[in-house]
């Protein structure tokens, strides 16, 4: 059986690895998820609705995937999350090295930790442009301080973050839950100026993590936490669109795709976002 690839249709001369200028790196990692698991599904659902996305990007009037796009062999190891983190930072920081700008598929949200840390070693001075339902800011949950529910609390311990979209914490992550830096959902819903509010904490590097479940639960139901009154596509193609335009992005992931056999919508908006913001990084 044929690897699964990102856009498979695009002929081989655009995914050779030595010259492709993006690298799709597959995390199928679900050991720390509380609820609705499958995340481990993710990636390879994405790969698979990525084969009907077209080729051609209307806004951009551009091909994106002629600036090259490999995909790499999965991160498999599962063993502890501790280990995974390890294992996605090393495969994140060799493909830095080679000048690569890395697109994680996920998998539960844990598997970002290694991606950021490799990218904080990279660039020093790195923000963190998180969109997500959740805060994530615990520093332990079940026993594990890399587990999904601690992702940016782990990112705040090397980085600056920005949190858009949330609408659902604990009391405990509210130390952590820096104001200024933080973009409630009920916050954003019938405001116009928000992204502009948003743009200004980000400057220099940033890596973008997308949790799905930052979109409403009508257009993205199959993630393992789907919370009521989530962004839609539009409102985060703005923010990305412009997040792309005025810093320098340098790596993103789309995790927390828990694919649902009878609903293959879902699979396909997380395969065009992909896209889109390859596009946004590449395009014209």
């Amino acid at each position: 059986m044929a690897k699964a690839v990102f856009l498979s249709d695009i002929s081989n001369q655009y995914r050779d690895p030595s010259k492709a200028k993006v690298v799709i790196i597959p995390v199928p990692y679900d050991r720390t998820s509380s609820w609705g698991k499958g995340a481990d599904k993710g990636p390879s659902a994405i790969l698979a609705a990525s084969e009907i996305v077209e080729n051609y990007d209307i806004e951009s009037d551009s091909e994106p995937y002629k600036v090259g796009i490999f995909t790499d062999k999965p991160v498999t190891e599962d063993k502890t999350p501790e280990k995974m983190v390890q294992a996605v930072e090393k495969r994140i920081s060799a493909h830095l090295a080679t000048g690569k700008f890395p697109v994680l598929l996920g998998g539960e949200h844990s598997v970002s930790i290694g991606a950021i840390q490799a990218q904080a070693k990279k660039y020093g001075k790195l923000t963190v442009l998180q969109l997500d339902a959740h805060g994530d800011l615990r520093n332990e949950y079940h026993g594990s301080k890399y587990s999904h529910a601690c992702i940016m609390a782990r990112a705040q311990d090397i980085c600056k973050t920005v949190q858009v979209g949330i609408r659902s914490m604990d009391t405990s992550e509210k130390p952590r839950a820096k104001k200024s830096n933080v973009f409630f959902a009920e916050n954003i819903a019938g405001k116009h100026d928000w992204i502009k509010k948003v743009l200004a904490t980000l400057k220099g590097n940033v890596y973008v993590t997308i949790d799905l479940d930052v979109f409403d639960p009508s257009i993205m139901p199959s993630t393992g936490t789907p919370e009521p009154g989530g962004l839609l596509w539009y409102e985060v193609l703005d923010l990305l669109r412009q997040v792309f335009q005025k810093n320098n992005v340098v790596g993103f992931d789309v995790v927390e795709m828990c694919p649902n056999k009878s609903n293959k919508a879902p699979d396909f908006l997380a395969a065009k976002l992909v896209y889109k913001l390859i596009s946004y990084k590449f395009g014209k």
